[in-house]
């Protein structure tokens, strides 16, 4: 009778043991996708400061010298408050141009990852007990 091999894990777990709150937040900080999303979070401030320097130095110019109307104005309002309409606006522009980098990145990965992969068939295997039903079938069809 062969023996059938349980890794520690699995036996850890029909035993009922835990590792422990450090234990797991220990296996959570060593996986690979942490790290990459470390770098990840790392890599998007540093490109966050690229699209805000583009807004602020290149769009913003741009939309005061066609259309006139100054993308950084102020609104003031009671108190010597100001709301600043174009610093929102300057985040909205930010925001969307992060999210089309973002998706278009997203893009060109999910396509380089499906290059690599063939199209697999689902191979459908008939049981014993499908073959002598349709067997049994085919003899009742003979039989009408």
């Amino acid at each position: 009778m062969a023996k059938k091999v349980i890794d520690k894990e699995k036996l850890d777990k029909i035993k009922g043991k835990s590792k422990g709150f450090m234990g797991e937040f220990k296996e959570f900080i060593m996986r690979g996708n942490v790290m990459d999303m470390a770098v990840g979070v790392i890599i998007g401030g540093a490109f966050s400061g690229i699209v805000t320097a583009l807004t602020d130095d290149f769009i913003n110019p741009l939309i005061n010298g066609i259309g006139g109307a100054e993308v950084g104005g102020t609104l003031k309002i009671y108190g010597g408050q100001v709301i600043k309409y174009g610093d929102f606006i300057t985040a909205i522009i930010n925001f969307l141009i992060m999210a089309l980098v973002l998706f278009l990145i997203l893009k060109g990965f999910n396509k380089l990852a499906s290059i690599g992969k063939k199209e697999e068939e689902e191979v459908v295997t008939k049981t014993d007990e499908t073959l002598l039903l349709e067997e049994i079938r085919d003899l009742l069809k003979k039989q009408k």
